[in-house]
């Protein structure tokens, strides 16, 4: 494993723990279910070696963590 990996492997897991924070802002009662699609979309991705494909979805990642973030704000959350 090179450098670019190991920084792009550390942003995935950054990416990973900062999902798994802002599901615990959910209500109770969809907590479960957001883990588990946030789970199932790591493990989708899991096997994915194009560095160019795993920044795409690294960027992706965070835009839907922020938008989830707002909108649990809006909800007082």
């Amino acid at each position: 494993m090179d450098l670019q990996d190991f920084l792009l492997r550390a942003r995935v897991l950054r990416l990973y723990r900062q999902a798994l924070r802002i599901s615990g802002r959910a209500p109770s009662s969809a907590r479960g279910e957001l883990r588990q699609t946030i789970r199932q979309e790591m493990e989708n991705n899991r096997k994915c070696n194009d560095k160019q494909r795993i920044r795409f979805l690294i960027s992706e990642g965070l835009e839907r963590l922020n938008r989830l973030g707002e909108m649990l704000d809006m909800q007082g959350h």
